[in-house]
């Protein structure tokens, strides 16, 4: 009988992979996430759209805005499930105070970088970003396009 390598599953739910290319990240943080029930369920079968969201400070509370978590057909009919709603982060007061203070000083944005599971709860990782100038974007596109080129070559080689 053949032996079975056991299945390494993932803890990603959601990249966002439009936040490395469009930003600088120069720190990141992970933060909890405020989910309702229908959500977690909708997360668990992967119905996140994490491209067009970001992170805002209002009321000294961060918020996640534009994620859209589609809900389940299977959910509860007699309920509304926004699926765009805005959603709290969880973080440490003085995490959300340093935070304010260098997007409002020197002009960073807070993204989304990945959702994914850590012991049963969903976390946000996110990201201390610069944007990116048009320039800066060719120039990742052109290594990106050598590493790819330059792992061809060396699999042919040997």
């Amino acid at each position: 009988m053949a032996k079975k390598k056991p299945q390494t599953k993932s803890n990603s739910i959601a990249k966002n992979k439009k936040a490395r290319f469009d930003y600088f990240i120069e720190d990141t943080l992970e933060a909890g996430l405020s989910l309702e029930g229908w959500e977690v369920k909708s997360l668990r079968a992967g119905k996140i759209q994490l491209g067009e969201s970001y992170v805002m400070f209002k009321d000294n509370q961060a918020w996640l805005f534009g994620a859209l978590i589609t809900p389940l057909m299977t959910a509860s009919t007699h309920s509304f499930h926004d699926p765009l709603r805005t959603r709290q982060l969880l973080l440490h007061r003085r995490e959300i105070n340093r935070l304010r203070g260098l997007v409002e000083v020197e002009g960073s944005t807070v993204v989304p970088l990945e959702l994914y599971w850590k012991e049963g709860k969903v976390k946000l990782a996110i990201g201390l970003a610069k944007g990116k100038k048009q320039h800066d974007k060719r120039a990742t596109m052109k290594e990106r396009d050598w590493n790819r080129d330059k792992q061809r070559i060396l699999k042919n080689a040997h």
